[in-house]
């Protein structure tokens, strides 16, 4: 297969949608020789964090020495960002190859496996073929259904967070969802939960004790001197002062869950000494999270989406930008609480700019521009990105104020590429 022949393929499989369950996946790795029991996974699922906490993980491990694979969704530019081995993306001809292996084994399949089954055991497929010492894998959605779920023995179970999200798969109560993310909890395998609501801790401290497994939780104790600015975030850790370049003031609870881990793993027995957690930290790199895209004018994409996202990236702009107003452009999926974001963002905002992503389950722009004008905001939508981008793009420079992007990852790569054509 060529790397237009294996999008081609993907794009089939996707007509299939999103179907949970793990019968498929589980027959597909099963004739593929079960690659995701031959390396050590760290299984990560949570609301909101995975990403940044994958990326500090990986980028630690790799600088302790290991070969070091991840898989993350979604792709933020393109299919092959999901998978990288010791941070770098792989290559067109490596996804075609992996394709190309995997589809033979699909076509023997009665039930054919989901477009994000496939991506899945292609990363597992990867982790073997790079002789992975460790690899983080990130859920889909969930936990317990979703794609990812077929580890015997992780390395370590990790639930960053439980908050309200996917609602329709879900539940629409924090335990229903906690029960959910609970299920990658293998038995007597430790597990650590990151998050701070008891209703979920609960959740998952039952399902620990079911599983006889050791259950850590967020501990800050160790973290003191913590600063914010628009180079990222330092503190100190343990009496070594740290720094990460990530923004958002949402990544201090990351790189805590991050550090904990890192003492859950190093107690396992796999050596990471300070050095490689000084470095690794520092070399971080992560695409959509609070990211500045621009520092004249200042422009920052944020691919919060969903109310616990909005209401962390509110607290930002308030952190970084004060009392000081911002022009805001916006797009998210229908499926999300978005009446709540002009009561938790309002304060700081002089235009709101509302656009419609490139997705089919994405929100009518006029409508989400509305949930802003009913609230006295100045707002306008736009059906084309690309329009709406330019429109924010000029207005904020024009008054000379920040332009922040938040929503759905799904709309980044085209934000991105209509700032290098204004550029």
């Amino acid at each position: 297969m060529t790397y237009e022949e294996a999008l081609g393929y993907m794009k089939n499989a996707s007509a299939k949608g999103s179907v949970l369950g793990l019968e498929r996946i589980t027959e597909l790795l099963r004739l593929m020789g079960d690659p995701q029991n031959k390396i050590n996974i760290i299984h990560v699922s949570g609301t909101n964090g995975k990403g940044s906490f994958g990326a500090m993980l990986t980028s630690i491990l790799r600088a302790t020495g290991y070969i070091t694979g991840s898989f993350s969704s979604p792709a933020i530019t393109e299919v092959t960002d999901s998978f990288r081995i010791n941070g770098i993306e792989i290559s067109h001809d490596e996804f075609a190859s992996l394709i190309s292996h995997i589809a033979g084994f699909c076509e023997k399949m009665d039930d054919k496996p989901t477009e994000f089954e496939i991506l899945t055991a292609a990363a597992y497929e990867l982790f073997v073929r790079s002789h992975c010492d460790v690899a983080v894998v990130e859920c889909g959605m969930g936990g317990d259904l979703d794609s990812t779920n077929v580890v015997a023995n992780p390395m370590l179970s990790v639930i960053t967070n439980v908050q309200s999200d996917h609602c329709a798969f879900l539940g629409n109560t924090i335990s229903e969802i906690a029960s959910h993310k609970s299920g990658i909890i293998k038995k007597h395998r430790p597990v650590y939960f990151g998050g701070d609501s008891e209703e979920a801790l609960e959740i998952i401290r039952r399902q620990a004790e079911k599983m006889e497994s050791k259950l850590y939780v967020h501990d800050i104790s160790e973290f003191s001197s913590v600063h914010f600015s628009l180079s990222g975030l330092d503190f100190c850790w343990n009496g070594q002062r740290l720094s990460v370049p990530l923004l958002g003031t949402y990544q201090l609870n990351n790189v805590v869950n991050v550090l904990n881990c890192v003492e859950i793993i190093r107690n396992i027995g796999l050596g990471i000494n300070d050095l490689a957690i000084k470095i690794g930290l520092a070399e971080t790199k992560w695409h959509g999270r609070f990211e500045i895209l621009s520092r004249e004018p200042l422009i920052i994409f944020d691919g919060s989406h969903n109310p616990d996202g909005i209401n962390c990236a509110a607290d930002s702009i308030g952190r970084y930008f004060g009392i000081n107003k911002i022009a805001l452009l916006i797009g998210v999926m229908a499926d999300k609480e978005y009446g709540l974001y002009a009561d938790m963002l309002g304060q700081y905002l002089d235009c709101v700019f509302a656009v419609k992503p490139d997705n089919p389950r994405a929100l009518d722009a006029n409508i989400l521009a509305g949930t802003f004008s009913d609230k006295g905001i100045r707002s306008q939508g736009f059906t084309k990105l690309s329009e709406g981008a330019i429109a924010a793009y000029n207005y904020a420079k024009h008054k000379n104020i920040p332009l922040i992007a938040l929503g759905s990852l799904y709309m980044y790569r085209e934000f991105t590429d209509e700032l290098k054509k204004m550029s």
